[in-house]
Order: structure tokens, then C-alpha cells, then sequence
């Protein structure tokens, strides 16, 4: 069973979401939120597998709320599903950086939510690597030149292949595009990826490729060949 927490201010929307969700066979709403602070309580109290979480509301937005939620301490953490009206948004960048697993526009189809907590839920990415690329190459290139460097997150601790996977990934290629480009094998694939997030100290795909970008070692808009 799936435990999720659903947080949107808008209370139609947020009983729209919580009637698909508890509708679904393996899928379980432990509880509901209005805000971010409500969301933070409810995250420690309830203990969610995913966090269902609207990015723009009113006090605390979903970024914020996210990164509280996922500094927390908890063990294992709530994976965060990210809800945005629109599909380039900063709030959304902050929480992929935070370490949201994804992002989910709110005119999605029922069907297509359904699948993405399930592969939340799972440890997968819910969205298209071509739309991972376009949101991180649009924040990167405003993001924050006097930004302090993160030690912890030097490339120069990958091998030759881990950089060349982590830039494919990057680029917005799939594990099996990834796999066909390089002559090795999909698991291989996910072994480099797996080792790259634990050198470069980050939770999910998605931050690993905020740090590709954010390092140098893909320049937005360039050719992934």
C-alpha cells in the first residue's frame, strides 16, 4: 500500500486528488494539508511514501515546504511529487534542487497522476527526461553567479563514464537511450547513476542533474553528442 499526503490550498482540487487517489487499489491518502506548515506536521506525523505537493500557495510555498519535509530526518524519507500549473516554474526548480523526485502539471489526466505516485513511490522519476532539461536549463542559466561552490559536490570524484552518464542524463536522454549510446547494458547504467548521486551527495536524478548543470559539465542548449 502507498501512503500519500495531499497538500494544495484550493480545497476543490485537493478533494478532487484525494477521491482519485483513495480510489485507487495499493493507494491510501493518510491525510490532507492546506498549507506548508500544515504539510511539514502532517509529513512527521503521518509518515507519507509520497508527498502529493502543490508548489504555489499562500505562506509557506510547496518548495520550501519540501526541503523542511525532506531535511527532516526521517527515515526513509517521503518522496515528493511537485504539483504546478505551469510546467517552468521556480518554485518547481527549487524543489527539484531541495530533492523532489519530480513534477506533475495539474492538468494531468487521471490516469497519468495515478502512475506518477506509483513511480514515485517505486524511487523512479515521474517526468520526461526532455522536460527535466528544458525547466533545468531555463533556472540554470538565471540562476545565482555568487552562488557558493558545494565541496561535497566536485566532480572531479566520477570516473570517466560516470561524467559521460551523468551528462547524457543531463542532456535528457532515457536510461535505454543512455545504454544504446554507450554499449553497456541498462543496469549499468542505473549502477553509474546510483553511484554518481552517492558521490555527489544528492537524493534523486533529478538533483543530479541540477549539479551537471550548475558545475559546467553541460551548458545549456548545447548538442547531447
Amino acid at each position: 500500500m502507498i501512503d500519500v499526503l495531499v497538500v494544495d490550498d484550493q480545497e476543490l482540487i485537493r478533494f478532487g486528488l484525494v477521491t482519485l487517489l483513495q480510489a485507487t487499489p495499493g493507494i491510501s491518502v493518510v491525510a490532507e494539508a492546506a498549507d506548508g506548515e500544515s504539510a511539514i506536521e502532517l509529513a512527521a506525523r503521518t509518515r507519507p511514501d509520497v508527498v502529493l505537493m502543490d508548489i504555489r500557495m499562500p505562506g509557506m510555498n510547496g518548495a520550501e515546504a519540501t526541503e523542511r519535509i525532506l531535511t527532516a530526518g526521517t527515515d526513509p524519507a517521503p518522496r515528493v511529487l511537485v504539483l504546478t500549473t505551469f510546467d517552468l516554474d521556480e518554485y518547481v526548480y527549487a524543489a527539484l534542487r531541495a530533492g523532489a523526485s519530480g513534477f506533475l502539471l495539474k492538468d494531468t489526466g487521471p490516469q497519468r497522476l495515478v502512475e506518477a505516485v506509483t513511480a514515485v513511490a517505486r524511487g523512479d522519476t515521474l517526468f520526461a527526461p526532455s522536460v527535466t532539461r528544458r525547466l533545468i536549463e531555463t533556472y540554470v542559466t538565471h540562476a545565482d553567479p555568487e552562488a557558493p561552490a558545494d565541496p561535497g559536490r566536485d566532480l572531479d570524484v566520477l570516473t570517466a563514464r560516470e561524467s559521460e552518464v551523468l551528462r547524457l542524463t543531463a542532456r535528457g536522454l532515457s536510461n535505454t537511450e543512455i545504454a544504446a549510446r554507450l554499449f553497456i547494458g541498462e543496469a549499468t547504467v542505473k549502477t553509474h547513476l546510483n553511484r554518481t548521486m552517492t558521490k555527489l551527495h544528492v537524493d534523486s536524478r533529478a538533483q543530479a542533474v541540477v549539479v551537471a548543470y550548475e558545475s559546467g559539465l553541460v551548458v545549456p542548449g548545447s548538442s547531447p553528442l
